[in-house]
């Protein structure tokens, strides 16, 4: 049986929560993540419950006691009223605003283990940041910008000191709330975000929230493609062109190639105030179970091209863009590794 220290990572979705762990050198105990519900319906004590028998579950999985573990970290969702303090979640009830989940957390551990546990948290989106910036960086301790569009457009920058940027409001990184550069989109419309700013977040043009209207204005230029006589809902219609796109169909190419520049602008804008070494892209897109070999490099060369023009030249030079590689396991590693960080402050 293994004795060194281990740091836990559970990731909490609103129906699902993730268990991963870390020994102390940062290399992971297992490559597979521990399933357990979450059961957000059922209230707070039941999520509670549920993250910390997907704990012990794991600890059973890999006969790893109590005593091994030096610190749980949590990756949830926000905003945040404060730190561990929820505010209200599009994803989780109403009745959750201002459950300081961290200390009830904190109290189901330490009392599972008889003994206090150290328990560190943060938003998924920016702890998914922090896991993939250890995979790719190794020892280096450079800058990593990571942007991942999938349903929304998550961001996190990872400093050189492993910690990400949370902001003095927990809300740090936001950034697909940023307008996008309309007039290097062919002044593209504004389209509606689901946060209600009117200024064209640029998550409504790189992201599947934004696939509706990206779609109906790109029907137009193609008028005999197979989409207009579809007796599809238009969400499923676009769920369907990332397959289109992975067998060469020119409208659903034309439009991740739109995608594709849009997030690469973005990329630049962000690289002027950030300057990392590192960028790693996300997503379904970047997804080797769901898309070719060649559909991901000419994808991930889109971004890469867009955003070269507006960069210094030794940021041209220097910066590495790359795909994302931890997949689900991002999340709750890097919650074990903020934990880990904290543990050893």
């Amino acid at each position: 049986m293994a004795t060194s220290p281990i740091y836990i990572g559970t990731d909490s979705g609103a129906t699902t929560s993730k268990t991963g762990a870390i020994h102390a050198d940062g290399t992971l105990v297992a490559h597979q993540l521990r399933q357990s519900s979450t059961n957000s319906n059922a209230g707070t004590a039941a999520v509670i419950a549920g993250w910390v028998e997907g704990v012990k579950g794991f600890l059973t999985d890999h006969k790893i006691s109590w005593d091994q573990v030096a610190g749980v970290g949590l990756a949830l969702p926000g905003p945040y009223q404060a730190y561990g303090v929820l505010d209200n979640s599009a994803n989780l009830p109403d009745s959750f605003t201002g459950w300081n989940f961290l200390a009830d957390y904190t109290a189901a551990l330490s009392t599972e283990a008889s003994r206090p546990i150290l328990v560190a948290t943060g938003n998924d989106g920016d702890l998914g940041g922090v896991g993939e910036a250890h995979a790719v960086r190794g020892d280096r301790k450079v800058g990593v910008l990571l942007l991942a569009p999938g349903s929304g457009l998550g961001c996190a920058y990872i400093a050189p000191d492993g910690l990400h940027l949370a902001g003095d409001h927990f809300a740090g990184m936001e950034a697909g709330h940023m307008p996008a550069p309309l007039h290097l989109l062919g002044n593209a419309p504004v389209y509606e975000c689901g946060c209600g700013k009117g200024w064209g977040c640029i998550e409504a043009y790189t992201t599947i929230s934004g696939l509706p209207h990206i779609l109906r204005d790109t029907l137009k230029r193609f008028p005999d493609h197979a989409l207009h006589q579809s007796d599809l809902p238009i969400k499923q219609q676009c769920f369907s062109l990332r397959d289109l796109a992975q067998v060469g169909d020119e409208l659903a190419l034309d439009i991740f190639d739109f995608q594709a520049r849009a997030l690469g602008l973005h990329v630049a804008n962000l690289i002027m105030a950030l300057d990392p070494t590192y960028v790693v892209i996300g997503g379904g897109l970047i997804d080797p179970e769901s898309t070719t070999a060649d559909f991901r490099a000419h994808y991930l060369n889109g971004i890469r091209e867009a955003a070269l023009p507006y960069l210094f030249p030794a940021q041209r030079q220097n910066i590495q863009f790359v795909p994302a590689t931890l997949g689900e396991l991002s999340q709750s590693i890097g919650a074990a590794l903020v934990a880990r960080q904290l543990a050893l402050q």
